[in-house]
């Protein structure tokens, strides 16, 4: 097929040799299988930010770092120079994430290059070399309903053991090759411990897991494996290995506003006595 416009700087840099077909095209990018040498790989093309679905961008930017104090200036005012380096925070965020899962033993596309905003990385493949299919297009006994559940619950608690939400995980961001889940699209994912939204987008992730899969396995519905990894995690307690058992108590005990209403008053009286005897002494 023809070279897309955006790939050719990878072809004129000997980083791609020819583009075979697309992929897919999605909410974010459009990706291309691509040949390098001998290797088949893929070509994940970005979209400009006007071109993209993906809406919730400002929340899942909270906590990134930039390189100066210039870039942060400029991204908060939305100039020109601002929108370019958003754009490049945005695609290194999933380079970045990629790399950081990889080393942790998350089963993630391995990452080649990042350049002029496409991402090359490793074509996820089935057991006859094809494309590998999206989770929701895998034909799942309720047996192997629990089984990848399980195994994507393992997958998240290791994302976050790195320091990282995938913030957007679904069955149609996770592959299945000859092994099993691959999980996929991550320019969206966060730091766990840099964005004041990052338990939501935890139990989130869970439980769009927990309602894909109990369509199969029910006794998966009443599970809540997304409160019980955070309540884990905030205590500093959530390991690799930590033993999940999907059952969280939920407190449900309503607030006691009155006894919060009289703890602030007192504190309001103590600042106020605070602030006279300071003042007596001061004359």
């Amino acid at each position: 097929m023809k070279t897309p416009k955006r790939i050719l700087p990878l072809v004129e840099e000997g980083l791609i040799d020819s583009v075979m077909r697309q992929l897919m095209s999605g909410k974010e990018a459009t990706v291309y299988v691509v040949r390098c040498g001998d290797e088949i790989r893929c070509a994940k093309v970005y979209k400009d930010a006007e071109q993209r679905s993906f809406r919730q961008a400002a929340a899942y930017q909270e906590g990134r770092k930039v390189k100066n104090s210039r870039q942060a200036r400029a991204m908060e005012k939305g100039s020109r120079y601002g929108r370019k380096m958003a754009e490049e925070v945005w695609q290194n965020a999933e380079v970045d994430a990629l790399y950081r899962l990889a080393a942790a033993g998350v089963r993630v596309p391995t990452p080649h290059v990042c350049f002029e905003g496409v991402l090359l990385m490793d074509l996820v493949t089935d057991a006859d070399g094809n494309a590998a299919p999206r989770l929701n297009d895998v034909e799942l006994t309720p047996q192997l309903a629990l089984a990848y559940h399980a195994f994507l619950i393992g997958q998240v608690v290791l994302m976050l053991c790195a320091g990282v939400i995938h913030g957007d995980l679904s069955e149609y961001n996770i592959l299945v090759d000859a092994d099993g889940p691959v999980i996929i699209d991550l320019p969206q994912a966060i730091d766990a411990a840099g964005n004041s939204g990052a338990g939501v987008m935890l139990e989130r992730d869970c439980d769009n897991l927990k309602t894909f899969f109990s369509a199969a396995a029910p006794e998966l519905a009443a599970t809540h494996y997304g409160k019980e990894i955070w309540a884990l995690y905030s205590a500093g307690l959530l390991r690799p290995d930590s033993a999940l058992s999907g059952q969280f108590a939920i407190d449900t005990r309503q607030a006691d506003v009155g006894a919060v209403l009289h703890e602030i008053e007192l504190a309001r009286l103590e600042l106020e006595e605070r602030e006279r005897l300071r003042a007596m002494h001061q004359q």
